[in-house]
């Protein structure tokens, strides 16, 4: 029987919604970290992480953002959301290279091993806390907060 590979729609405020499959994810330029952090149930983890940088994969997808200013940036959000219901929240300035530029990866394999039936992983490595290693994504939605102009 042939394995199904898991899938992760980008929607939200995109020019370009679409689902992509782990394999596409490989398309992007590949990115790999060392990470530790506290797991509450299984303490510490240290793992090799490789993927694409999120910001990477949004810029691909063309987000509905002005660029041409700083200000208008702050007010979109991220929610990422795994296969098990886990949902994470990230501002769009912690991935933005004008503000935190943090280098959160889209993983596609996790100590070598490929995540594709299983689905990538939201791998945050300025986290001492593992809780927004969100595993199994299936959805990515890029908006502003609503109410703000």
């Amino acid at each position: 029987m042939p394995r199904s590979a898991a899938t992760l729609l980008l929607h939200g405020h995109l020019d370009e919604p679409t689902e992509l499959t782990v394999d596409q994810l490989r398309d992007l330029p590949a990115h790999r970290v060392e990470v530790s952090f506290d797991c509450l149930t299984s303490g510490e983890q240290r793992h090799g992480f490789e993927g694409p940088k999120l910001w990477d994969v949004l810029r691909a997808a063309r987000p509905q953002i002005d660029f041409s200013g700083r200000k208008q940036r702050l007010r979109y959000l991220l929610r990422i959301t795994g296969a098990d219901g886990h949902c994470v929240v990230l501002s769009w300035a912690e991935i933005d290279p004008e503000f935190g530029g943090q280098q959160v990866l889209l993983a596609t394999s996790i100590d070598g091993a490929p995540l594709d039936e299983s689905g990538p992983q939201l791998v945050v490595p300025a986290d001492a806390c593992g809780a927004r290693y969100v595993t199994g994504i299936t959805q990515l939605w890029v908006g502003p907060v609503e109410g703000w102009s």
